[in-house]
C-alpha cells in the first residue's frame, strides 16, 4: 500500500483576520497553528506533506514553515491560482477570491500519487484526528471509500463573530449531506444560523460539523477534475466574482450518485482556529494548558 501523504491547503491570506495567519505564533516559542498540526501528523505516521499556498506568498512560507519540515517530511508546494482552470475557462473580471477547497485540493493532484488526507493550515484539530486520518488511510476499507473528521459544533465556533460550518447529517456511521451554513453564531452551548441576516435557526451544540479534515482515496482527484467543468459553467453565470468550488459539493455528489461513501470518523476533541484576529489569545490559552497537561512538548518539529 502506498503511504498517504497530507494536503494542507494554505493558500488563503486570512481577510477577515488581516495578515498572514498561516505563519502567525500561537505560543511564547514561535509556533504557529501549522507547527502543531505538523507536529500531530508526525507522530500519527504520516511522512508526506503537500502545501497548497499562492505564489505571492512563497518565500515567507518557506522561510518560516517548508524548508524547517524537509528533515521530517517529504516536501512539495503547489499553486493555486486564480487561472489554474480547465480548457475553454478564463478568470471573469473583477475576480480576486479562490475558488475553493475543492479548487485548492485539485490543484495538488500532480504531487499526490496515493491516498491522501486533507486540513487548513490555520486549524487546529487536535491529535485525535491526526491518528484517525491516518489509520483510515493505512487501514482496510472498501473501494470508493473515503472519509471526514466530524466535531462537535459547540467545540468549533468562536466567541468573535459568524463563522462557516459544514453541517453533517450522519447514518449507521456513514454521511448522507453536508450542508453548508455560512454564517453561524454561538449560543451558550449551542449555536444559530442565519441565511439572510435577518431571520435566525437554532442548531444544537452536539451536530456533527465538516472542518474540512478528510480523507480520500486517490481517485477523488479524478473525480475533482472531472466534476470541475459542469461546476464552473452553472457556477459563473450566476456568481462570477465569489462562487467557490467547495469539498461538500463533490462529497454530496457522490454519496447521491452512489458513486462513493463516506465513513465520519467522529472527534470529541476542541477545535481551535483563529477566524478573527480577536480568536488569538484564546488560541494561545488553549495551547498553554495542552502544555501543561503534557499533550506537548516545548519544543515541536524544529
Amino acid at each position: 500500500m502506498q503511504e498517504p501523504c497530507l494536503v494542507i491547503l494554505a493558500a488563503g491570506m486570512g481577510s477577515r483576520f488581516g495578515g498572514l495567519k498561516q505563519i502567525t505564533a500561537v505560543d511564547d516559542h514561535g509556533h504557529a497553528i501549522i507547527d502543531f498540526s505538523l507536529y500531530d501528523a508526525y507522530r500519527a505516521g504520516f511522512r508526506k506533506v503537500v502545501f497548497v499556498i499562492k505564489h505571492a506568498i512563497e518565500a515567507d512560507f518557506r522561510a518560516a514553515v517548508a524548508d524547517r519540515m524537509e528533515k521530517y517530511f517529504d516536501v512539495r508546494l503547489v499553486y493555486q491560482e486564480l487561472d489554474r482552470l480547465p480548457e475553454g475557462f478564463s478568470v471573469p473580471a473583477g475576480r480576486v477570491k479562490p475558488w475553493g477547497t475543492a479548487h485548492a485540493v485539485l490543484c495538488a493532484a500532480e504531487a499526490v500519487d496515493g491516498p491522501f488526507a486533507v486540513i487548513n493550515a490555520d486549524d487546529f484539530y487536535g491529535p485525535g484526528a491526526y491518528r484517525a486520518l491516518y489509520d483510515f488511510l493505512t487501514g482496510a476499507r472498501a473501494e470508493h471509500e473515503h472519509a471526514m473528521v466530524a466535531y462537535r459544533l459547540r467545540n468549533t465556533v468562536t466567541e468573535n463573530g459568524t463563522v462557516a460550518r459544514g453541517i453533517c447529517s450522519v447514518k449507521d456511521g456513514y454521511l448522507t449531506t453536508v450542508t453548508e451554513r455560512t454564517k453561524i453564531e454561538k449560543r451558550g452551548d449551542d449555536a444559530a444560523f442565519t441565511e439572510d441576516g435577518v431571520r435566525w435557526e437554532p442548531l444544537s451544540g452536539d451536530l456533527p460539523v465538516s472542518m474540512n479534515c478528510w480523507a480520500f482515496g486517490r481517485e477523488m482527484m479524478d473525480e475533482l477534475r472531472d466534476r470541475f467543468p459542469a461546476w464552473l459553467r452553472e457556477n459563473l453565470p450566476v456568481n462570477p466574482e465569489k462562487a467557490e468550488y467547495f469539498l461538500p459539493f463533490v462529497a454530496n455528489a457522490l454519496i447521491q450518485e452512489g458513486k462513493g461513501k463516506i465513513r465520519v470518523l467522529d472527534c470529541t476533541e476542541t477545535w481551535h482556529g483563529i477566524t478573527y484576529r480577536e480568536d488569538l489569545e484564546s488560541v494561545t490559552d488553549a495551547i498553554r494548558e495542552m502544555r501543561t497537561a503534557g499533550i506537548y512538548p516545548v519544543s515541536l518539529l524544529d
